[in-house]
């Protein structure tokens, strides 16, 4: 199993990862040493295991928001596509009055032109 080593607020911890894992890992932990320094800027030496909670409690607030803003998303896109499958219904509920009626008109002109024809006559010997 892969390893990797990263640096947490100037410590180093050596983690095992899946294979190909090593730079999302290392991606990862820079993220949370970033957000350890800037609540060490923000509130000074208040110790480290105490900078350690606070920034794992704002990565674990952001994370929350994210994925209630991806529930409001995901029902968004379920009603958009309900939205889209009822004009779909609507469409072709429409296609099928005009196809009716383009052969009701088609039936009517027949008819008329049937009408306006004489009927043929038969041809005189000559």
């Amino acid at each position: 199993m892969p390893q990797v080593s990263v640096t947490i607020a100037g410590r180093l911890y050596r983690m095992a990862c899946g294979e190909g894992e090593e730079a999302h890992i290392e991606g990862l932990a820079a993220t949370l040493d970033g957000r350890i320094e800037e609540m060490r800027t923000a509130f000074g030496e208040i110790g480290d295991m105490r900078l350690h909670v606070m920034a794992a409690l704002t990565i674990a607030d952001e994370l929350s928001e994210a994925k209630r803003a991806l529930a409001r998303l995901e029902n968004e896109v379920a009603t958009l596509k309900d939205a889209v499958g009822a004009g779909d219904e609507r469409i072709g509920a429409i296609e099928e009055r005009l196809a009716e009626a383009v052969s009701t008109l088609a039936e009517r002109v027949e008819r008329v032109t049937k009408s306006l024809t004489p009927p043929a006559q038969p041809s005189q010997p000559g």
